[in-house]
């Protein structure tokens, strides 16, 4: 038996890649899955944080914004009040109409729009900044997230933004449920937007001056216990929420995956005298990038 004909039998095959679905499906399954439960609901905890971080940015007065993964306007909404011209876009529709009726009841002159990061509906070197805080991380493909934000701003222009890391609660968490509701083949992880030399890599073509720090998301506080928490995101988060409807039928799972998160929350939380608990396992990537000429 010749050498070539031995190695057929004794090599086990490779498996094919299994196929990936097609973009659109992927994109249709993740705007159903981030306009299931209440998602503003969610943000209001979080949008004190935001604020900080926005205001820690020190983008100047006045600036053309464009706030990419706006979800309920929780970043939008005070870049207005600050005084800037600020667009919004999210996948979300209901997301979107919460963040207009918001606009609205507050008099703000602020655009929000259903649109996909990965397409923006905006005219070239349209905008002096662009900023996203834990928005833009989740779009599936980041190489055409981060051409489309570098088409649209200024040269000159800033991006920031603040991207969970894998040391990070959120990430832990997703870590989690990706055992009940695994992600599509080929998948790209959302927390590579965490990682310093993948962040570099992605913008270094069109951005210099990249400034990346690592931080604790600020002022993440609920008034209510560990297990208020878990209930919370069973009830609100849309990638929680539909865990934990997949598991519906089975008693013991569910208060399977309910221990668990129970458990993230309790190692990455402070719970203090007067029953405020605070995340203090919020860490971020923050990134302030200048576009290139």
């Amino acid at each position: 038996m010749s050498h070539s004909a031995q190695t057929k039998l004794t090599h086990k095959p490779v498996d094919p890649m299994p196929p990936q679905p097609p973009m659109h499906e992927v994109k249709a399954k993740m705007k159903a899955t981030w306009e299931d439960g209440n998602y503003a609901s969610f943000a209001k905890y979080m949008e004190n944080g935001a604020i900080e971080i926005l205001e820690n940015w020190g983008l100047p007065k006045c600036q053309r914004l464009l706030d990419v993964g706006c979800g309920s306007g929780q970043s939008a909404i005070p870049a207005a009040q600050q005084g800037h011209n600020v667009v919004g876009i999210d996948i979300a529709e209901n997301l979107i109409d919460h963040a207009n009726a918001r606009a609205e009841e507050e008099k703000l002159s602020v655009i929000f729009e259903v649109a996909d990061a990965e397409a923006l509906p905006y005219e070239d070197a349209d905008f002096d900044t662009v900023i996203s805080m834990i928005g833009a991380m989740f779009a599936p493909q980041p190489s055409k997230v981060v051409s489309e934000m570098a088409r649209v701003l200024r040269p000159g222009g800033k991006l920031c933004m603040a991207n969970w890391t894998a040391d990070s609660m959120p990430a832990q968490m997703f870590k989690c449920v990706a055992g009940i509701i695994p992600p599509p083949p080929g998948f790209i992880s959302p927390i590579l937007w965490g990682d310093e030399t993948t962040v570099i890599e992605r913008l270094s073509p069109f951005f210099s001056d990249i400034e990346l720090t690592r931080k604790i998301y600020p002022q993440w506080h609920y008034p209510f216990s560990i297990d208020g928490i878990v209930d919370l995101f069973k009830t609100h988060f849309g990638p929680i929420k539909r865990a934990f409807d997949q598991l519906e039928e089975d008693w013991e799972e569910t208060e399977n995956l309910r221990q668990r998160l129970f458990d993230i929350y309790k190692n990455n939380c402070q719970i203090s005298p007067d029953e405020i608990t605070t995340i203090t396992g919020g860490e971020y990537l923050e990134i302030i990038a200048t576009r290139r000429n």
